[in-house]
């Protein structure tokens, strides 16, 4: 589209090179706030892995704030210093400080699926009313 040459060689990158070099170049001129919206999802392991430490290398170096979006509980575990988790557009648990520092991965999948329960419950639970009264 540029007819600059750009085309081939960025079409050949793996998939972990092109998040790398979009981390890069969004970091470029230093923005208040990184967004970072499941930036790691499409990737392998491996690469997942090499693009978290770039943006953990990037962010420290550059004391950027960043906001992550991730599926990954071992991510959202182990990155940054505050967790919201978020349902249906609310905020549900919000954990920083030393309780952050201790978060585990199973303690994320505990949340989830109690949240998941709720659901569950509140469905059936609507179900029976509808039942039982209409």
């Amino acid at each position: 589209m540029l007819n600059m040459g750009l085309e081939n060689p960025i079409g050949s990158l793996s998939g972990g090179q092109r998040q790398a070099l979009t981390l890069l170049m969004a970091t470029w001129r230093k923005p208040s706030m990184l967004l970072l919206d499941e930036h790691t999802a499409a990737l392998d392991p491996r690469s997942a892995d090499q693009v978290i430490s770039v943006t953990r290398q990037v962010i420290e170096r550059d004391e950027l704030s960043a906001l992550m979006v991730t599926h990954s509980m071992q991510q959202a575990a182990s990155l940054g210093d505050r967790l919201l988790m978020v349902h249906r557009g609310k905020i549900v648990k919000d954990v920083e400080g030393e309780s952050k520092r201790r978060l585990r991965p199973a303690e994320l999948y505990r949340w989830f699926e109690e949240l998941r329960r709720q659901e569950l419950l509140d469905e059936s639970a609507a179900e029976l009313l509808q039942r039982q009264y209409v």
